[in-house]
């Protein structure tokens, strides 16, 4: 059975459209992306999907619940991390803990071996007595994470949970969050952030509301149209200013100091790049295909208005 299920599920405010008849599914025991840029309409969705939202039209199922008719049953299914989880800034670690296992109705019987489990694999164990409002961003994700786990959820919504969080602690978060996988939680992230995409068993690219790609980082990355010539040159970032400028049919992108060049005509294109920074006195070490990443990809599907599935 799909943990998640959804078919033309769409919601408006008024005349904006934040989600444009969104069809997917998720099966059991998988972490899947929702992946796009600030608007793209993936925190609606994660509303939708909890039930804090009624769809203006569509449906969508959790553990085979209508998001419509059953929001009681599949809020008792799952947990869910806002972008701004409701820590209470004045209550230690525990008592945060403990409040929203309270909220959640978790036994008494038990209930201390299922926070002691969580402080251990959050590595918030030796933090248990500080308050919330002391602790590092990093580690107020990880609180929120095992408020959210406390009552043993089948689904996890977690909506940009690595937002403005440190390289280190980013890295922590995923490794709790492929421990989770294990138990077979189902685990549905958004995130902005494209090289994060590359760590989930599929994905959803998301852009105002619609959906421009789907399935496994490979597949999706199949779908570019076109070929990659990686570009290593010196003065990197003029260098993809002037490239932006005198190769209009190419899409350009600068990652630290290489260019990514796409283009349909490589051969036309490699003689366009070597011509135009010789022009500009920039000296090329190297210009050569390399596969896409999902940052070229999602480029290319929005510079194209495309709707690509995998």
């Amino acid at each position: 059975m799909d943990a998640i299920r959804t078919e033309g599920l769409g919601r408006s405010f008024g005349p904006t459209v934040a989600v444009d008849r969104l069809t997917l599914s998720v099966e059991e025991g998988e972490i899947f992306g929702l992946v796009g840029p600030d608007g793209a309409g993936k925190t609606t969705v994660m509303r939708l999907l909890a039930g804090i939202l009624d769809p203006s039209e569509g449906e969508g199922w959790v553990m085979g619940h209508s998001i419509r008719t059953e929001t009681g049953k599949i809020q008792g299914e799952i947990g869910y991390m806002s972008q701004r989880f409701g820590l209470y800034p004045d209550l230690s670690v525990m008592e945060n803990i403990d409040f929203y296992a309270d909220l959640y109705g978790v036994p008494r019987r038990g209930r201390q071996e299922k926070i002691d489990e969580l402080l251990a694999f959050s590595n918030l164990g030796p933090f248990k007595r500080r308050l919330a409002g002391n602790l590092s961003g990093g580690m107020k994700q990880k609180l929120g994470l095992a408020c959210a786990l406390v009552h043993t959820p089948k689904v996890l919504f977690l909506d940009e949970p690595t937002n403005g969080v440190d390289p280190v602690s980013r890295r922590d978060f995923w490794r709790i969050l492929y421990h989770l996988l294990r138990e077979r939680v189902t685990i549905f992230v958004s995130t902005a952030y494209l090289d994060e995409a590359e760590r989930f068993q599929r994905l959803a690219l998301l852009h105002q509301g619609k959906l421009l790609a789907l399935g496994t980082p490979e597949e999706v990355k199949r779908i570019y149209p076109g070929v990659i010539l990686e570009v290593r040159c010196g003065e990197p970032r003029r260098a993809s200013a002037i490239l932006r400028e005198e190769l209009p049919g190419a899409i350009v992108g600068l990652f630290g100091d290489r260019i990514h060049v796409g283009s349909r005509d490589p051969e036309g294109t490699r003689q366009g790049i070597g011509n135009a920074l010789r022009k500009a006195a920039i000296p090329v070490s190297r210009v050569q295909p390399v596969d896409p990443i999902l940052e070229d990809v999602f480029v290319a599907v929005l510079t194209s208005g495309g709707d690509a599935r995998a």
